[in-house]
């Protein structure tokens, strides 16, 4: 199924264009893939650095780059006006001077040019860490209007399985609060990959099997879920045998809305959640792609420094979608 996905994001992208930045072109892993990408019309790779560089780790590795589309963050045209932006941007925490300086980062530069419209996505952290990456779009292109944090999800396919695990990537703790967004936002990343989303909101007790301060925030999200989106099939607090097993489901939670068949999966914890996709990954055989972030006001997205060309052209058209559908 990890390959459907792939063939139907490329059907849903037919002809579109969309414009993402991978500010990392001297990356031998990422100018593969760009140069991959730009042979197709998802998507149309704008890379950041100078032309003749590109050109020669291309050369070096027999692609042709001479049609790439290359901006060289040091000598831009609209420096100025960036520089401006930014300075607006940060509401007086960033000098001019400072602006200046953090443009010369490959990370903010390519940013801005989010921000600004110039291109429509970003796809960074093949040799960045997550901070890099994360850090100057939580500054700059920030959070949805009503959502307060940013969250990491995988997608995870194996054969006709498909389902979202989320945060596995950002948020260490959340509150109930927290919880119920994150529900909300991965129950839209779900539909984004052509998943109808039902939501089971994890514990180690169903529906008060056990009550402590964990499962009480767990319960308190679901219900902040069910009020805030009211059309969203969504459950908890569930142990994850009554998430995915119908006979469990029906024994532990008979009225449930999802009945075993969950495909959104919300984990109480970082903690949780990063353990949880890799023992699906590694043990249940699971491709886990992603993260994919959610919450932002436009798409960027982090790789995995172990990542290969085909991860980087893979999460390009991911964020290719989420621009279409933001």
């Amino acid at each position: 199924m990890a390959n459907d996905l792939f063939v139907e994001l490329q059907q849903k992208l037919e002809g579109k264009n969309v414009r993402i930045v991978l500010p990392e072109a001297y990356d031998e892993r990422v100018l593969e893939a760009a140069v991959k990408l730009g042979a197709t019309s998802y998507v149309k790779p704008v890379l950041v650095g100078k032309r003749e560089k590109v050109e020669e780790i291309a050369k070096g590795l027999s692609l042709d780059a001479s049609n790439l589309e290359v901006i060289d963050h040091e000598n831009y045209e609209k420096l100025e006006e960036l520089v401006a932006k930014f300075v607006e941007r940060r509401a007086g925490k960033v000098t001019e001077e400072k602006a200046r300086e953090l443009l010369k980062d490959v990370n903010y530069f390519g940013t801005m040019l989010v921000y600004t419209g110039e291109v429509e996505g970003l796809v960074s952290g093949a040799i960045h860490s997550t901070g890099d990456t994360v850090r100057p779009a939580l500054q700059i292109i920030k959070t949805k209007p009503g959502t307060k944090r940013t969250s990491g999800a995988f997608i995870m396919s194996k054969e006709d399985k498909r389902y979202v695990f989320a945060d596995c990537a950002i948020n260490p703790t959340l509150d109930s609060e927290g919880l119920a967004e994150i529900a909300i936002e991965s129950a839209k990343t779900a539909k984004s990959f052509n998943v109808d989303p039902k939501v089971a909101m994890l514990s180690f007790s169903t529906l008060g099997s056990a009550v402590t301060e964990d499962t009480t925030k767990v319960a308190e999200a679901t219900k902040l879920v069910k009020e805030n989106a009211p059309e969203l099939a969504v459950e908890g607090e569930l142990q994850f045998d009554a998430a995915v097993v119908p006979s469990v489901a029906k024994l532990k939670a008979p009225n449930s809305k999802v009945q075993g068949d969950a495909n959104v999966f919300v984990f109480p914890s970082l903690e949780a959640g990063n353990i949880g996709y890799k023992i699906a990954q590694r043990l249940g055989g699971f491709e886990a792609v992603g993260p994919i972030l959610q919450g932002l006001n436009a798409p960027v997205n982090d790789l995995s420094r172990g990542c290969n060309a085909e991860d980087v052209y893979k999460l390009s058209l991911i964020t290719a979608v989420q621009a279409l559908e933001k």
